[in-house]
């Protein structure tokens, strides 16, 4: 009986930067011997590709600085169509928007809304003593929150918004940041929504 001989011949190619390998085997005399090639492709270019596409870490610090696409004046919205009352303030804290809604008394309703989505993660009450000194800073003024927001929004992202009703400089006060980080105060009037920098902002 006639026996094969085969000999195999293995050749690997490093190229720069890891190329390709490739196996040969090669027969001896018989034709019926196969020759199976064995090839690994580098897959850099596919992660070269994937790096691209925004899947990379460089921006994470960013977008969770950042408030989202949800702004303060909607989040605003948001809470109150939730939960119906005047709101006095909105912060950007831990992840959501934190909206304190003054409600039917001296009922205090803190409404947390998803920055991405402006949907109402959740609500919590609370009694508040100072319910009719805010109700007294707000009488007769025309500028809810939403439109302070709003106003302040032309001088940047807005991150807070919050009542200020001590002395006789009372009115919104507005911190905003800008595409570097930077942040700034600002005062909006309850009458006329007037914008104007903080004196006290250092």
């Amino acid at each position: 009986m006639k026996r094969n001989i085969v000999i195999a011949v293995v050749t690997a190619a490093a190229l720069v930067g890891g190329g390709t390998a490739t196996a040969l085997a090669v027969s001896g005399d018989d034709d019926d011997a196969s020759t199976p090639v064995t090839r690994t492709d580098d897959d850099r270019d596919d992660r070269d590709d994937r790096s691209d596409d925004g899947g990379g870490d460089s921006d994470d610090g960013d977008r969770a600085a950042a408030p989202g696409d949800v702004t303060a004046a909607d989040a605003i919205a948001a809470a109150l169509k939730h939960t119906p009352g005047t709101a006095v303030s909105a912060e950007l804290d831990d992840g959501s928007w934190e909206i304190d809604v003054l409600g039917k008394g001296d009922t205090w309703h803190s409404v947390r809304v998803d920055p991405g989505t402006g949907k109402v993660l959740g609500s919590s009450k609370d009694d508040e003593d100072d319910a009719a000194e805010v109700r007294a800073a707000l009488k007769g003024t025309s500028v809810t929150a939403e439109q302070a927001a709003k106003a302040a929004a032309a001088k940047g992202t807005v991150v807070s918004v919050d009542l200020d009703d001590d002395g006789d400089d009372r009115g919104w006060e507005a911190e905003t940041r800008a595409s570097g980080g930077d942040g700034q105060d600002w005062s909006v009037g309850l009458t006329t929504a007037s914008v104007t920098a903080d004196r006290d902002d250092d």
